[in-house]
């Protein structure tokens, strides 16, 4: 394993605590694509582009805009 699999993990791990413990949606919808565009990134690595391509797409880019558009239906209380 090396030090660059490494950083991506701890990243995954910061990025899934921060989204089950920030109370804004549109910064856990930020992060959580950001868990997304990581997870891409690790496939790549892991010498699986087709897994990657789709992560990348689905997981960062459709359920990011939807997480978005259901976000903006709803009231936001401060």
């Amino acid at each position: 394993m090396t030090l660059v699999h490494f950083l991506l993990l701890l990243f995954l791990v910061v990025c899934a605590f921060f989204v089950g413990r920030t109370k804004d949606l549109i910064s856990a919808t930020i992060v959580f694509s950001a868990y997304s565009l990581t997870m891409a990134l690790l496939w790549q690595q892991l010498a699986s582009p087709d897994v990657a391509i789709t992560e990348a797409a689905i997981g960062a880019g459709v359920t990011t805009l939807l997480l978005f558009a259901a976000i903006s239906r709803t009231r936001r209380m401060e």
